[in-house]
């Protein structure tokens, strides 16, 4: 990613920890509480994601908040983020 893209970046990083859970996005917005389209709103970086629900995503995945941006540049928030 070249543009600044906080949001696609955050939605392709917590993608990538549910898929590695073998997680559906279903099973994974069931699991927080929230509507599956906004899990996929979020991961297609379509969303701006409250802190709250940021909380309630590391809760899920069992990471620290922290993990959810792991990988950042935060120079010019692009990322290396394998798909």
């Amino acid at each position: 990613m070249v543009k600044s893209d906080v949001k696609g970046l955050f939605g392709k990083r917590m993608r990538q920890l549910r898929k590695a859970r073998g997680w559906s996005q279903e099973k994974f917005a069931h699991q927080i509480g929230l509507d599956r389209s906004y899990i996929g709103g979020v991961e297609r970086g379509e969303r701006n994601v409250s802190l709250e629900n940021i909380c309630l995503i590391a809760k899920a995945l069992t990471v620290p908040v922290a993990e959810l941006f792991r990988g950042w540049d935060t120079e010019s928030t692009t990322a290396n983020i394998n798909e």
